[in-house]
């Protein structure tokens, strides 16, 4: 038999296509031995040859680039290309493809989030009906995607043929769907008559009718290669043409936020059920929580915040529900956990202590209960040997952070360095601590259990659950604890100073140590993924600007805006001197510190700071004692006593504040391993006076270099990295990729992640336009998540009323309002943001709670200053917003719930297809 391939596709100047796929003739997969195809013209390209199928029923293929220079290969998009031989009978197979780029914006269909939730298919395969032979006609299958489906409908083709209906609607040809290949497909037996011209169209299952028709012209074919044959041809058209592009709406709120009837003073597991429930009733289609990993570090509520994870993969015991975990016969404990129950469930805030107290004690006495039966558990034992590699270290964390009272593992004596002997020896069933041990394993596997049927609930709904990837890890966590190689321990990641936190952030996490990560294809990082895929069907990649570079704070500094990016291009002594800067290693690069300036900052304390912390070393100039040089020595000397008074408290505070911003007075900062050679500028360096103090030739030269260090300098080479990590990171597994990427953003940033089908996120008044002060959500690009705010932010009612002459420009610039602002942000003001936001353009418009129950008066929170859940600016800042109003009372909310989802329908977002 032969097989003849085309396919249509425009090559640049050395690369060559090549086909590879399960025949020996086609290589049987191993790319090295694919087949170069035949360049015909104007893009076309052929291969054909002679196969021997013996008694295959099918086979697979898939074409690749191949790059001549370098030896690169490139795959074409999507899974293998499967074709079923219908008859022996036909001894000409022609095969008629399009490159399938990876690139191409409709891939991100094909991700979890639709194929496995919005766009449920059937779990079935409906097969094709395969017409019987006739001579002189020729065997015609038409295969093509459509991602964009909803249950009870199918896909439909009509052309100008007989056996394609001659465009009547009644006689359109219904296809069958393959569950494998995700392809509908039909076969014709077509006439000699061409070209034939045709398309597709949506077909009413229930009501047997074409609801509608693709956009553009007819599609045609102008002839089949070989009439005189017995031939079989398959068409593979790779897009349906949509009439209008599909968007989305969801809700974004933590899981610890949630508040039910029956859940203890917390959000759990259980409770996303019902937001699920209240997400259909709206016209919601995403459900978005932040990070759900096991946090607790110290036992006090500075475990609270999210991002600061003891391991990537144990999840939050805070959030498991005590019902669903099984019922214990301590009577006691029952009374005191219904009693624990009423008193947390009527607090305004989470209690993270008193929650993980009471909930901790029940999981003790669960586990002594039901141990021996858990242990001998044939689901526990499969769950066991799927998550060992995770699940045992970090059940030997746990434990020996409670032994040894610190998560601090440089403390845990012969623990400190882990090895395999030491580990298995740790956690051996013959240990007198087993069952110190075996607890965790107990609570993983229900948690494991409990957020599953979360996700299997929300896929039966059309709802994507959207998880969120932390960029750092804490460092105090069972990951650094076991794979120290992979991180730099001597390092702080953060980010640069903007609107937000001035100083910068500073979030105590280790950096990556990217070379090594690379070594083993970033295991890491896709074992993480495809962990999380278990659970979500979509995720969003906390602080992406990560993967290009990570501000990156050393060890010595506390606040954020003495870091550097990392990777970076530095400055050499040399290009500076080249430049004509007057390098000065100490004028430029120690903290600048004048005693007018002393004299502005301290008042009547500056002879004091003077004597304590610096040593003059020319007529009122001065540097910091050796003891005090670094912003960390200062943290360390002016550490709070707990018992000091509110008063000295406060004068203690407000001197380290002033001493870090003397310590910041800095133009240049070492670069790591240069010895002085080599340096980067400090962020803000012309807010400083060292800056302001320098002669204007100097000043007009650092400049330009600076402009070119944060603006130019680094953008090839930071795609560079980006594009080293990412591709197979986002590869690991089929979920839908969101990046938050906020802040200082290169320009480099957005063609990497449109490349890579990754979706931007769109705040309003945080436009990546450094331009603009407010974004408009109509300008907004198609892949993006556009929101009112983040966890990071006041929400829209607090944002309003920070500063009312910003309100005021945005009431008339953005609303297209006349007149006076209101003062407050009133229902019907915050509904028409929502509403602007649900008619831009971005494929999902996901909102924070809060500013969704913002619209109604009747329901939102009073003080807008309650419902913020994070200021950035505080690292020691107490995660603790919970909603006021229980989830099964949202939902009989009717005027509310129809009022949103009348919005979110007229907005567009609820199409079928």
């Amino acid at each position: 038999m032969k097989l003849l391939f085309k396919i249509h596709f425009h090559t640049q100047w050395g690369q060559k296509l090549k086909i590879c796929g399960s025949l020996p003739e086609l290589g049987e997969w191993k790319d090295e031995e694919a087949l170069n195809l035949n360049y015909v013209a104007d893009g076309y390209w052929e291969l054909e040859l002679d196969v021997a199928l013996g008694k295959a029923k099918s086979f697979d293929y898939k074409y690749f680039l191949y790059f001549e220079e370098s030896g690169w290969i490139e795959w074409e998009a999507g899974k293998n290309r499967t074709v079923e031989i219908p008859s022996a009978k036909f001894n000409l197979i022609e095969l008629q493809d399009a490159w399938r780029s990876s690139k191409d914006l409709e891939n991100v269909f094909e991700t979890n989030a639709f194929s496995k939730a919005v766009f449920t298919k059937p779990v079935f395969s409906i097969k094709a009906k395969k017409p019987k032979f006739k001579k002189g006609l020729a065997l015609q299958q038409f295969k093509i995607k459509v991602p964009r489906i909803n249950p009870g409908y199918s896909v439909c083709i009509i052309g100008n043929n007989d056996s394609l209906g001659n465009w009547d609607e009644e006689k359109a040809v219904v296809m069958g769907y393959d569950v494998d290949s995700q392809t509908w497909s039909a076969y014709v037996n077509l006439d000699t008559v061409f070209p034939v011209r045709y398309k597709y169209g949506f077909y009413d299952n229930h009501n047997k009718k074409i609801v509608e028709w693709e956009a553009g012209e007819d599609r045609y074919i102008s002839t089949v290669s070989r009439i005189d044959q017995t031939v079989f041809t398959a068409k593979t058209d790779e897009k349906f043409r949509y009439n209008q592009a599909w968007k989305g709406s969801g809700v974004a709120v933590p899981v610890f936020s949630l508040r039910s009837k029956n859940s203890l003073g917390v959000g759990e597991f259980s409770d996303i059920k019902l937001l699920i429930d209240w997400a259909e009733k709206t016209g919601m289609k995403m459900v978005q929580i932040l990070p759900v990993n096991d946090t607790v570090a110290t036992h006090t509520w500075t475990d609270s915040y999210p991002y600061s994870a003891i391991s990537v993969f144990a999840l939050h015991p805070i959030y498991m529900n005590l019902e669903e975990l099984g019922s214990i016969h301590a009577e006691v404990t029952k009374d005191i956990l219904l009693e624990q129950k009423q008193i947390l469930n009527k607090k305004n805030h989470v209690d993270y202590e008193q929650v993980m107290r009471t909930k901790s004690r029940y999981f003790k006495l669960a586990y002594d209960e039901h141990k021996e039966n858990f242990l001998k558990d044939p689901l526990f034992k499969v769950f066991f040997e799927e998550n060992k590699e995770w699940l045992v270290p970090y059940a030997a964390f746990s434990y020996l952070r409670d032994l040894y009272g610190t998560p601090d593992f440089s403390q845990w004596e012969k623990y400190s360095k882990i090895t395999p002997e030491l580990l298995e020896s740790l956690t051996s069933p013959e240990a007198a601590q087993y069952d110190d041990i075996a607890i965790h394993y107990f609570i993983q596997f229900h948690l494991n259990v409990q957020l599953k049927s979360v996700a299997e609930y929300a896929r039966s709904k059309g709802i994507v659950l959207k998880g969120d990837i932390p960029i750092g890890i804490y460092r105090y966590s069972v990951d650094a604890w076991m794979y120290p190689d992979l991180f730099h321990m001597e390092c702080q990641a953060g980010a640069p100073p903007d609107a937000f936190a001035l100083e910068g952030q500073n979030w105590g996490f280790p950096t990556y140590n990217w070379q090594v990560m690379a070594q083993n294809g970033f295991k890491w990082w896709t074992s993480r993924l495809k962990h999380m895929a278990k659970f979500f069907d979509a995720y969003r990649i906390d602080h992406i600007l990560g993967f290009f570079r990570i501000w990156e704070v050393p060890w010595k500094s506390v606040e954020g805006i003495l870091g550097h990016f990392n990777p970076a291009l530095p400055l050499s002594v040399e290009e500076l001197q080249q430049r004509g800067v007057h390098f000065d290693y100490d004028r430029l690069c120690k903290p600048y510190v004048r005693e007018h300036m002393l004299q502005e900052l301290f008042g009547d304390e500056a002879d004091n700071v003077k004597n304590e912390y610096l040593d003059e070393f020319a007529p009122y100039c001065y540097h910091f004692k050796p003891q005090f040089d670094s912003q960390r020595k200062v943290e360390e000397h002016l550490s709070l006593d707990i018992d000091v008074s509110l008063e000295d408290r406060s004068s203690i505070l407000q001197l380290k504040k002033k001493l870090f911003k003397l310590l910041g007075e800095v133009i240049l900062l070492d670069a790591p391993f240069a010895e002085g050679r080599a340096f980067n500028f400090r962020n803000a360096m012309h807010f400083t006076q060292s800056y302001r103090e320098l002669d204007w030739h100097n000043q007009k030269v650092l400049d330009e270099l600076y402009i070119d260090y944060f603006y130019k300098r680094h953008e090839q080479f930071w795609r560079d990295q980006a594009m080293i990590k990412l591709p197979g990171i986002k590869e690991a597994t089929n979920m839908l990729v969101c990046g938050e990427d906020l802040g200082m953003v290169p320009d480099c940033v957005p063609g990497v992640m449109d490349e890579l089908s990754i979706l931007s996120l769109a705040i309003q008044r945080m436009p990546n336009n450094s331009k603009l002060e407010f974004g408009h959500p109509a300008h907004n690009p198609y892949l993006s998540v556009c929101s009112t705010s983040t966890h990071d932010m006041s929400t829209i009612r607090g944002w309003w009323e920070e500063d009312h002459h910003r309100s005021q420009r945005f009431y008339n610039m953005i609303l297209g309002k006349e007149g006076e602002a209101p003062f407050f942000c009133e229902p019907w003001l915050a509904r028409e943001i929502i509403a602007q936001h649900l008619y831009g353009s971005s494929m999902w418009a996901v909102f924070p709670i809060q500013d969704l129950l913002a619209i109604d008066g009747d329901i939102r929170r009073y003080n807008p200053a309650d419902e913020q859940i994070n200021v950035p600016s505080n690292p020691k800042h107490y995660w603790k917003y919970r909603m006021h109003i229980n989830l099964e009372d949202l939902l009989n909310q009717e005027g509310f719930n129809g009022s949103l989802h009348e919005i979110v329908a007229n907005s567009g977002r609820l199409l079928p297809y």
